[in-house]
This record gives structure tokens, C-alpha cells and sequence, in this order.
């Protein structure tokens, strides 16, 4: 058993999920992994069941019974691996958005560096960001300033997915008290973090948009994101968020 599980949630990834799994698990650094699978309609909590036949001691799959939110799976996947006893608990994208190799550099400033909150950063050396239209890559560094504004964090890359965290944050914060179910989950993880003053760090990375599969973004995402951080800000000031 590896001391560091990597958390996936899954959608409809069956075109991505299996050489996802094995570059994962081909590196040099040991991961146990956790698909954490919403009933996708496509197989893909069917092919990780295969895989884990091969890799019974390293891949493990939990089944929820509908799609749920980005961060309800997070948060089951966060919860079975302080259950489990990990000590690295990572976050990370089923698209290939995130660099597998990108793991090993994540843990090292969590464990080696002694980092609390590594970040796979977008923004902190520039736009670090492949095959996206312009547009969009627009929003998502918008958004960061944004959230670095209202919030106060010195974090360039305030909505990245691509994340470790040593368990003794994730014991620290309520999970249980986290409101937001898409991606300003990431948001509320980091602000909620940086309120309990622990050291975080932004490890630069590239981002490369998915080329298999299909988006889960929404306008209801983006919604949630611009309000919601301005309500948990609000909260935070008047101390009545819940940490």
C-alpha cells in the first residue's frame, strides 16, 4: 500500500481511463488511485473494474448511484482515504488535462518541501494552458484574479483541479460543511486551507485541454463560482464560516 492516493472523479471518461490508470501507475513514485465513478452511462466504472483485476492492490473504484457534483465525489473520494489512512491525498482530472508525471512534482513539495497544499498551477509562471480558445482561457485567468481579489489568498491559481493535499489539512477542515458541488469546490478547498494557515504552494504546470471526451463545464458552474466566493468571503468577515 502506497502512503499517497490519487482521487478521480469519472463521468463518461471510458475513452480516457484506462491509459490514464496505467501512466499512473507506471511512474516511479508509488499512487494508489481512486476512481470515484457518478454511473456513467458509457462503462467507464466497468473498465476500471477490469483493471483493478490487474492492479488489486493499488486501483479501487467507488460506484455512486447518479452524478452527484465534482465536489460530493471529491468529498467521498477525500473521506475513504483518512478512513484508509493515507498521508498524500491528491486531486486530479480523468482527461489528461493534468500531466501524470506532474504527480511526482506535486508530492515532492508536499513531501519533501514540507508543504501542506500543492498546487498544480496554471498562472503562477505565466499562462500555462494548451489548446484552448482564447476566450475561455480568458475566463479561467479572469476568474482566478478574481478570486485572489475578493478572497485575499496569494494564490495565482485560485480555481486549478490539480491538487495535494497532506492529510492533516483535509482532517482540519469539516468536509461535511462544504457548500459548493462544482468547480468552486476548488475554490472553497483553498480558501478554507488558507484560513487555517497552512503553508501552500504553487508548482507550475502545463494544462492541456481534453481531446477525447466531453466538457463538464456549465454556466451554472461559472454562476456558482462568481457569487458563491463573494457569499464565502462575506461569511468569512462576519465569522460565520464554518471551517
Amino acid at each position: 500500500m502506497s502512503n499517497a492516493l490519487v482521487v478521480i472523479p469519472t463521468y463518461n471518461e471510458i475513452e480516457n481511463i484506462e491509459l490514464l490508470l496505467r501512466d499512473i501507475i507506471s511512474l516511479q513514485q508509488d499512487f494508489d488511485i481512486l476512481v470515484v465513478d457518478d454511473n456513467s452511462p458509457d462503462g467507464t466504472a466497468a473498465e476500471v473494474e477490469k483493471l483493478i483485476k490487474e492492479y488489486p492492490d493499488t486501483l479501487f473504484l467507488l460506484k455512486r448511484t447518479s452524478k452527484l457534483g465534482l465536489g460530493t465525489a471529491y468529498i467521498a473520494g477525500f473521506k475513504w482515504a483518512l478512513k484508509k489512512q493515507y498521508d498524500f491525498i491528491f486531486e486530479m482530472d480523468a482527461d489528461f488535462s493534468h500531466n501524470p508525471k506532474d504527480l511526482l512534482r506535486l508530492y515532492s513539495a508536499c513531501e519533501t518541501e514540507n508543504c501542506d497544499m500543492a498546487i498544480g498551477s496554471r498562472y503562477v509562471t505565466g499562462v500555462n494552458v494548451v489548446n484552448w480558445p482564447m476566450n475561455r482561457v480568458l475566463l479561467s485567468w479572469g476568474a482566478s484574479k478574481y478570486v485572489r481579489w475578493i478572497t485575499g489568498m496569494k494564490i495565482d491559481d485560485t480555481t486549478a483541479g490539480f491538487i495535494c493535499y497532506k492529510r492533516e489539512v483535509l482532517e482540519a477542515i469539516n468536509l461535511d460543511a462544504i457548500k459548493f458541488v462544482g468547480y468552486a469546490f476548488q475554490i472553497e478547498m483553498k480558501f478554507k486551507t488558507y484560513l487555517s494557515k497552512f503553508k501552500i504552494k504553487e508548482v507550475p504546470v502545463i494544462f492541456t485541454d481534453r481531446t477525447k471526451g466531453t466538457s463538464k463545464m456549465s454556466k451554472g458552474i461559472i454562476s456558482e463560482a462568481i457569487f458563491g466566493v463573494l457569499a464565502m468571503k462575506l461569511k468569512s468577515i462576519f465569522k460565520i464560516l464554518e471551517i
